[in-house]
């Protein structure tokens, strides 16, 4: 998809779309960071877009793990259909609905959660319901790894998470704050 392309989508849908432009490669490798790919079996991602985090992931991920990819725009849930590989399920659905595509995919806990969700954008209930969705199925040494264009986020984040890192890209249009977050006192940086 071309960035214009993209920026139409979000003048048609901006409330279903967080930016005017596709995530940078700086953004997407922020995203990567803290992510141990050696032994995982299921990743979620959240608002997967036109794709650009999800090829990442699927390159990355060994090839028995599986990529649940949810995403609520059908234009962008058109373009993700195109990926041709086995590993990966598409998914036009909100991600509070996310236990019912783990009982369906016989999963039954989650090693790293990515979301582009624009929290800023959603509102607090169903924020809310998400991130108790998050907790309930992520893996005690898993991670939530969630990115946002402001701070806005950092307390919700802070009241549901027992660790939450907070890094920065300039290197994005617009800029990103990246937030990883754990329940894991082994996770957690020095």
């Amino acid at each position: 998809m071309r960035k214009g392309d993209f920026f139409s989508e979000f003048l048609k849908q901006g409330k279903n779309v967080g930016s005017i432009t596709p995530s940078s490669k700086y953004l997407v490798k922020k995203m990567m960071d803290p992510i141990d790919f050696s032994d995982v079996k299921c990743i979620v991602e959240f608002g997967s877009g036109t794709g650009i985090i999800t090829l990442e992931l699927l390159n990355k991920m060994p090839a028995d793990a599986i990529l649940l990819a949810f995403e609520i725009n059908m234009e962008f849930c058109e373009m993700l259909q195109k990926i041709e590989d086995p590993r990966i399920r598409i998914i036009a659905d909100t991600a509070e609905n996310l236990e019912n595509y783990l009982t369906q995919n016989n999963i039954k806990k989650v090693d790293y959660i990515v979301s582009s969700l624009p929290f800023t954008m959603i509102p607090n209930g169903i924020v809310k319901n998400i991130l108790r969705v998050v907790t309930k199925v992520l893996k005690p040494e898993g991670a939530f790894i969630q990115y946002q264009y402001s701070l806005n986020a950092y307390k919700k984040l802070r009241d549901t998470f027992k660790n939450v890192d907070l890094t920065f890209t300039p290197m994005n249009i617009p800029p990103a704050f990246i937030f990883t977050c754990t329940n894991s006192l082994q996770l957690q940086k020095a």
